[in-house]
């Protein structure tokens, strides 16, 4: 029996990774766009901030510009993963193919 991948189908690992390299593609523009935002964050910081109230905004930006930084790491391991499946998925199918 097959599964949802299509495992034994002919072409299934292909069409597999068809699907799963745009969306490999998306993530890293995901990745690109919020280093974007991650830049202008830190060019915020470098502002002279001398009030408290802007001391405090700039306080706010910089645990904006940490978080980020860590969905950016989150979504560039994802986007690896994903990239990484539609190889292997391919690469197996071919294996049980010889068989």
């Amino acid at each position: 029996m097959w599964n949802v991948l299509g495992d034994g189908m002919p072409g299934a690992a292909d069409h597999v990774a068809a699907d799963l390299m745009p969306l490999a593609g998306r993530l890293g523009s995901c990745v690109a766009r919020v280093e974007e935002v991650i830049a202008g964050l830190r060019a915020i910081q470098l502002l002279d901030w001398q009030s408290p109230a802007g001391q405090a905004y700039r306080n706010t930006v910089a645990r904006q510009d940490a978080a980020l930084r860590q969905a950016s790491e989150c979504l560039a391991e994802a986007k690896a993963a994903v990239a990484r499946h539609a190889q292997e998925s391919v690469a197996a199918a071919l294996a049980n193919s010889r068989h």
